[in-house]
């Protein structure tokens, strides 16, 4: 008899040491496949948001300075400039706002790779509780009770109760990681369902900003073509403007000479177009007529038409980046020196890309088409100085269609 209660024992232990080895490896599993760190955060989203924070109180700051000048004719050019500011920052918001809808695409799909590997584990785990059950019928173990009841004495029946807890331990950790499983599928759906609507309102708000945009660069327009109504407003415009440009020519010669001993030798021609859109020339170098009665200009450069406010500009010739500023008549501009009395420039951008002291090559993006400074619509001014005197760049603009 005591033999046959030490067998008894022993298949005890063994079943024992067998439930609790697989309860061990379901939970094993379970923590085995929580997903990876995500590439994207919302606390990264987060912080996109705050930075869109810090842009609108930049751009009502500005929208305060306008509206100080809004009835005052002689601060034209500044009103301007004011506007061509906050344009910069709408355009900074929208971009913002891109990066936001492009991370929220990046979450959602994450949150969708982790809901569908959750309900693949529920799955499993739901699969190993249906085992459990049909091992239980197969070895006439589905009644605890049963267990209980066939008890030879109290002694026996101690060690079952100890037995059966046991097995109800197990049973208990099946389902108690099936309902981990589900909470965490739940709360995916609802972090999935708070990503898409975030998104989608990002959508909505990127449209919004883009029509503000619109908006904003219609009314600095709409300032130019005002001035240049009245006469003389526009002739002291033009004054201005050309005042701003004796200042920009004479800032890139000290600038040149102060880089002179790190400059290589000027070498002529070489230039590519500033731009792959358009070769429509709206107006040529050399005097023009203004429209203002009385008054004309000899326009330095030349501008290309047929941009909007997305084209990139390229670097027309390897270089240094001599200057890269917003001027009130130049707008977002770049000046690059290609060598000692050797230079090119680009006006009226909407944004600028390289920073002074940078090395460009040639066809490197330096910036975007714009109406920035003293301009009533998207296009590009352009200059090449070449011996310290400036040169006409049709020359160097071959297949180019005169549009004036």
């Amino acid at each position: 008899m005591p033999a046959k209660r030490n067998v008894k024992k022993t298949v005890k232990r063994l079943l024992r040491g067998a439930l609790m080895a697989l309860l061990m490896v379901s939970l094993l599993q379970f923590d085995l496949m929580v997903p990876p760190a995500q590439a994207v955060t919302q606390a990264e989203i987060d912080q996109l948001k705050n930075n869109a924070g810090a842009l609108s109180g930049e751009k009502k700051d500005l929208q305060t300075q306008i509206d100080a000048l809004k009835n005052d004719k002689d601060d034209a050019i500044e009103k301007k400039t004011l506007l061509d500011r906050q344009s910069e920052v709408i355009r900074k918001e929208i971009t913002n706002v891109e990066a936001q809808i492009a991370a929220y695409e990046e979450l959602i799909a994450q949150t969708k790779r982790e809901l569908a590997e959750t309900e693949e584990r529920e799955e499993e785990q739901y699969a190993l509780f249906c085992k459990r059950v049909r091992a239980m019928e197969e070895n006439g173990t589905v009644s605890y009770w049963s267990v209980l009841f066939n008890a030879t004495d109290f002694s026996d029946l101690l060690s079952r109760l100890d037995f059966v807890s046991e097995i109800m331990e197990y049973d208990q950790g099946v389902i108690d990681t099936l309902k981990q499983l589900r909470a965490a599928i739940d709360t995916k759906k609802a972090d999935l369902e708070g990503q898409l609507a975030d998104q989608e309102a990002a959508r909505d708000d990127l449209k919004a900003k883009k029509a503000e945009l619109d908006r904003q660069v219609a009314e600095a327009a709409a300032l130019v073509a005002e001035i240049q109504k009245n006469e003389e407003a526009a002739k002291a415009l033009l004054a201005a403007k050309e005042a701003e440009e004796r200042r920009i020519q004479q800032k890139i010669k000290d600038m040149e000479a102060e880089l002179a001993a790190s400059l290589a030798p000027a070498s002529v021609g070489g230039y590519i177009w500033p731009q792959n859109v358009s070769k429509r020339i709206t107006s040529p170098m050399g005097s023009r007529n203004t429209g203002i009665p009385g008054a004309s200009t000899n326009h330095k450069g030349v501008d290309i038409g047929g941009v909007g406010y997305t084209t990139s500009v390229l670097a027309t010739k390897a270089g240094v980046v001599i200057i890269s500023e917003r001027s009130s008549s130049y707008g977002e501009y770049v000046v690059i020196s290609h060598g000692a009395g050797n230079s090119t420039t680009y006006a009226h951008m909407s944004q600028r890309k390289v920073k002074v002291g940078q090395t460009v090559k040639q066809g490197q993006v330096i910036g975007i088409t714009g109406s920035t400074g003293i301009s009533s619509g998207p296009h590009l001014h352009y200059e090449i100085v070449e011996n310290n005197v400036r040169v006409d760049p049709l020359k160097y603009l071959p297949g180019y269609i005169k549009a004036w």
